[in-house]
């Protein structure tokens, strides 16, 4: 009876000392990158704790614990390009709690996980969506900068009415249905195609024009060349090439050499 009895009054004394403990400690530590939210009978107060030691009244008080360090969430998300492609962008986005703001964002949010859940996501999907509904898929190409500029804005501005702020976002990965990328192939096939068939016709037209040039200049060569070639300068040419042998005249008979001088004679004779 007297152990039961003992052992029954240890309890109570345990349990005192737990309640003395909790009405004597007064205070609550707030760490290194933590803001905490104080609550007073469960409703959210102004003043937000900041990081170190904070006294409060036991019972009455509680405090909520916040981290305002910069989160890295990686999102995959689906939209529709301007052209009606499908796209699919795997997104990495940094953020953080705005520490100032950390007692609205609990009261309207929750804490961190309900954060991501119900504004983080969702924020980004729909910002993928709105942004790359603006550009054709192969403006998300070629103006791939421009593009995660605008999704920056738009989503620091979405996020912002629910006191997070963006550090950063990355586009990290961007593709599209392997429809369009057959479409693409085929594209860049025919401009190859188009451009062979721009460079054979140009070189043929180039090479018309060079024999057409060099005909009329065989032309033009000819007609002064017949203009120039005169009966006198004719018989001056002959005379100038002549090696000064006569002429070789076959007949029935053997061939035989006439000497033309004969024939100069015989012609001053019968004058």
């Amino acid at each position: 009876m007297n152990k039961s009895k003992t052992l029954n009054n240890a309890g109570k004394l345990t349990a005192l000392l737990c309640l003395i403990t909790i009405f004597l400690t007064p205070f609550v530590i707030v760490n290194a990158g933590e803001r905490g939210v104080l609550m007073e009978f469960g409703k959210v107060q102004k003043p937000i704790l900041d990081e170190g030691l904070h006294i409060i009244i036991p019972v009455v008080n509680t405090v909520e614990k916040l981290s305002v360090r910069v989160q890295k969430q990686e999102i995959s998300a689906e939209a529709s390009s301007k052209d009606l492609q499908d796209v699919f962008a795997d997104v990495a986005l940094n953020w953080h709690i705005i520490p100032e703001e950390v007692n609205l964002i609990f009261q309207q949010i929750g804490n961190l996980p309900n954060v991501v859940e119900r504004i983080i996501n969702p924020a980004v999907e729909e910002v993928l969506k709105a942004v790359m509904a603006q550009y054709t898929a192969e403006e998300i190409i070629t103006k791939r900068g421009e593009v995660k500029a605008n999704v920056d804005v738009a989503l620091s501005t979405r996020l912002g009415s629910y006191h997070i702020a963006v550090d950063d976002i990355s586009l990290v990965h961007v593709h599209f249905s392997e429809r369009f990328g057959e479409a693409v192939e085929a594209k860049q096939i025919a401009e190859q195609e188009a451009k062979r068939a721009e460079f054979i016709a140009l070189k043929a037209a180039k090479e018309a024009e060079a024999k057409v040039n060099i005909a009329k200049g065989e032309a033009q060569a000819y007609e002064l060349l017949r203009d120039g070639l005169t009966s006198e300068l004719l018989q001056k040419q002959a005379i100038e090439k002549w090696n000064g042998n006569l002429p070789l005249i076959i007949g029935k008979e053997s061939p035989k050499i006439w000497d033309f001088s004969e024939f100069v004679k015989g012609y001053k004779s019968s004058r």
